[in-house]
């Protein structure tokens, strides 16, 4: 069923999350006879392109791949310098997301980040906690392995210490002990940069996400790309499990 931007407080086929792993910023660079490290700045500007349309198209949750746990394999230098980036990025932007009622939220394993940035990332989230709007995930040091890792292990300790039985484990207490547990699932997964894969990134929660791929590079990301990804997803018929006469009774 295609929806019209404009209708989509009206049609629960809105995607509510979006996910996006933002490929290509060092290719980007590399086009352009740059260093790989001078795509990251790029890449920036389109983060903040591609929010600003998520908070005026009332998407719920948007969801932002920056930093992979395999991440820190990368060259040193490349690697401090995204740090760098990152908590310059934190200094500039979050009054601004605050002023414009964004929630800004970050998920992975902070303790590798030094403890200025661990500092920086706690004062962002407590600066916008209350925000209504548009709530801004941030996967830094991120591992889908690693997320579900953690959430076996906080299970088994509490039938270790007999809270719970085995028996009463199921997907639900899984989910549950995962990060972003209080959010939806995401609808659409986006990738850009031509790669076809979702590199180890929400793994549980992608299970019935839809996924589009495009070969446009993270730095040249914009509105109409977005747009072009929800029109897409517009055309999916998503069943669950069902079949395509159950899923059009329940929608009529």
């Amino acid at each position: 069923m295609q929806v019209e931007p404009g209708e989509k407080e009206k049609s629960h086929y809105y995607p509510r999350h979006i996910a996006i792993i933002m490929d290509g910023n060092g290719r980007w660079a590399q086009q352009r006879h740059l260093p790989r490290i001078m795509g990251h700045p790029a890449g920036v500007k389109a983060v903040k392109r591609v929010v600003r349309f998520c908070a005026e198209q009332e998407i719920q949750v948007l969801t932002l791949f920056a930093f992979s746990s395999e991440n820190w394999r990368r060259p040193k230098e490349e690697v401090s310098k995204l740090m760098g980036l990152f908590m310059l990025t934190m200094q500039n932007e979050v009054k601004n997301l605050n002023k414009n009622n964004i929630r800004l939220r970050f998920i992975g394993e902070r303790a590798d980040f030094s403890e200025k940035i661990q500092q920086k990332m706690a004062k962002s989230e407590q600066l916008t906690e209350n925000n209504t709007g548009l709530t801004l995930v941030v996967a830094a040091n991120h591992g889908g392995h690693r997320d579900i890792t953690l959430a076996l292990k906080s299970i088994a300790q509490q039938v270790k210490d007999g809270i719970i039985t085995p028996d009463e484990i199921d997907e639900t207490m899984i989910a549950g002990a995962l990060s972003i547990s209080d959010l939806p699932d995401p609808d659409l997964f986006i990738r850009s940069g031509g790669e076809k894969r979702i590199s180890n990134f929400l793994l549980w929660q992608l299970a019935y996400t839809e996924f589009y791929f495009t070969p446009e590079l993270w730095p040249d990301f914009k509105a109409e790309t977005m747009q072009a990804a929800i029109d897409d997803f517009l055309t999916r018929e998503r069943r669950f499990g069902r079949t395509s006469e159950q899923v059009q009774s329940i929608s009529n």
